[in-house]
């Protein structure tokens, strides 16, 4: 049985499934244990409500309740004792998705920066040509380019099967 907790999260509208953290627990000691749960999405007490977003994008978020969810045994995945590890087995992975967009963006906004810094003029010179301006713009740049390094580096650690690497990497 899940219960309680509100979760935040988008893809819920098109998902058919949604994989939940839960815990099952011990019979012999009574302690809990995460594990990972296929949910479908027509569970009863599995609800979902759209969030407004102020920014408006092509994934919508939701906020997800669990309300004395019953599963059978089959949505378990994996093994029960298991469901840690499951569970930080794809946290590198996301780490390194979650990295990339992040220098996407940055990329983006900083273009957009040195864009502005060339268009802009001030004293009949771009404001770009002044230190107080292009000193952090490429500072920035340099950060950036670190961050594209290291993001690489655990992406390519990953795949070459090295997911304690990849973990130190994506940190």
């Amino acid at each position: 049985v899940l219960s309680g907790r509100k979760v935040f999260i988008s893809g819920v509208d098109i998902a058919d499934a949604t994989l939940i953290v839960g815990r099952t627990e011990d019979a012999r000691t009574g302690s809990l244990k995460p594990c990972l749960f296929i949910v479908p999405r027509d569970t009863e007490g599995f609800g979902r409500r759209r969030i407004d977003m102020e920014l408006q994008g092509a994934e919508k978020q939701f906020e997800l309740t669990l309300d004395e969810v019953r599963l059978p045994a089959d949505a378990l995945v994996g093994h029960e004792d298991a469901g840690l590890l499951q569970l930080f087995a794809g946290l590198n992975p996301e780490r390194v998705m979650t990295a990339a967009f992040a220098i996407g963006m940055g990329r983006h906004a900083l273009g957009r920066a040195v864009e502005y810094a060339r268009e802009r003029t001030v004293w009949k010179a771009p404001i770009g040509a002044h230190q107080a301006i292009a000193h952090p713009l490429a500072q920035a740049h340099i950060e950036l380019e670190l961050a594209r390094l290291m993001m690489q580096k655990a992406a390519f650690l990953y795949d070459e099967g090295d997911d304690v690497g990849a973990g130190e990497a994506a940190n």
